[in-house]
This record gives structure tokens, C-alpha cells and sequence, in this order.
């Protein structure tokens, strides 16, 4: 197991992730990218195996080259708020036990997504929404890039090595990771590579979510 950050005594801060962390929005996603992609007809699988790897202007390059990105973009995110609208949601168990545990200013949402559909599913499924949203507007960098994590902690007034990150992709465990935070995966069946630890479901991990917000230290958390 890697060895986390942590100071002994500090205030702890915890920063999710929403799709696939908070939020079950996987079956959505692919919809809106299969509907995007027989919109420019492409091959929809090809497609969304792209755009799980990429970010979406990243995707359009390789996809669907003599497209105007922008076009392309603003189709996405027609589709995306319809989706928001109309699309069947559904919160991880455990997901509304937990985000109402914690102390209000104590914890934060970091999403490659935007603030209004954020809203928008957790008004549907009932979840608290902090104080403090980074969104993809939000940061000139999104992940992997460590500066949307590192954004929220500022916002909070914490020290990257009081944060906790709970991630499900790769591209946010190195986003956590690059910000000198402690990063635990949750709900895939095997662990991200680098993540400190992981756990198969958002429900395993509520327990020691709350515990480390509450201060103990993580090397006495149970590996």
C-alpha cells in the first residue's frame, strides 16, 4: 500500500468526483454519446470507447475530424442537458448517507462536468450539494490535471495533504495524486493504478470516509 499524506490533529477535507463516483450515470453517458455519434454517423461503440479516454474536444479530433469542434461541442451539450432533463438517475448506495455525515464546509465536488447539470441530477436523486462545485468551467485545466483538485482545496482553505479524493477513473486518481492528496478508488471491481486504496463500492467505503473526516489518522485505517 502507498504511503498517504496526513498531519496528525489537522482538520480533514474530503473532495469527490461525481459520475461514477456519486452518481450512476453511466448508462447516460453512453446514450448521449451513441445518440451524438449517429447525429454525424459514426460508429457509436468506436465513439464512446474515444470519449472514455479523452476529453470531449480531444474526442471530436480523433472521431470526426472535418467537424467543427465547437459544433460538435454544442450538439454534446444539447444532448447532455436534455439527458439531464428527461435521463433516469440514480445515486450510489450510500452516496446520500454519507454527503449528509459530513460537516458542511468539510468536504467538496470536483467534476469534469458543469455545475447547472450537477445540480440538476443531484436534485433529482436527493443529494446535498456543497458549498464549494469546481466544474469544468471552472479550471483552464481539467484532469489529469492536478489543478481542479487543488482549486477546491483552496476554496475550502485546506492543505492538499489534509484532503482525501475519492475517484472511480484513472484520469482523477492522477489528478488527486499529482496534487499531494490522499486517493481512494471506488465501485470498479479492480483498483485504479496509484490509488492509496480501494474499495468495489461507494458503500465500503462510507465508514472509513467518515472516519478520516473525522480525524484519524489514515495508517489507522484498516488496509
Amino acid at each position: 500500500m502507498i504511503s498517504e499524506p496526513g498531519r496528525p490533529g489537522a482538520m480533514r477535507y474530503v473532495l469527490f468526483d461525481v459520475d461514477g463516483t456519486l452518481i450512476d450515470a453511466v448508462d447516460n453517458q453512453r446514450l448521449v454519446w451513441h445518440t451524438w455519434a449517429e447525429r454525424y454517423g459514426l460508429d457509436a461503440d468506436e465513439v464512446y470507447r474515444v470519449a472514455l479516454q479523452t476529453r470531449p474536444i480531444e474526442t471530436f479530433a480523433r472521431v470526426a475530424p472535418d467537424q467543427d469542434p465547437q459544433e460538435c461541442l454544442a450538439a454534446l451539450h444539447r444532448l447532455e442537458d436534455e439527458d439531464v432533463r428527461d435521463g433516469s438517475y440514480a445515486a450510489f448506495d450510500g452516496a446520500a448517507e454519507l454527503l449528509n455525515a459530513l460537516e458542511g464546509g468539510a468536504w467538496a465536488l470536483v467534476t469534469s462536468n458543469y455545475e447547472h447539470r450537477v445540480r440538476g441530477r443531484f436534485a433529482r436523486t436527493g443529494l446535498p450539494v456543497p458549498k464549494v462545485v469546481v466544474d469544468a468551467a471552472a479550471v483552464a485545466e481539467g484532469k489529469p490535471s492536478p489543478v481542479p483538485y487543488l482549486q477546491a482545496a483552496a476554496h475550502l482553505g485546506a492543505k492538499p495533504e489534509d484532503c482525501l479524493v475519492i475517484e472511480d477513473a484513472p484520469s482523477g486518481v492522477r489528478s488527486g495524486l499529482r496534487a499531494g492528496m490522499t486517493v481512494w478508488g471506488v465501485n470498479t471491481p479492480v483498483a485504479v493504478d496509484g490509488v492509496h486504496r480501494h474499495f468495489g463500492s461507494l458503500r465500503e467505503a462510507v465508514r472509513d470516509i467518515l472516519a478520516f473526516s473525522s480525524g484519524a489518522r489514515p495508517d489507522r485505517l484498516e488496509a
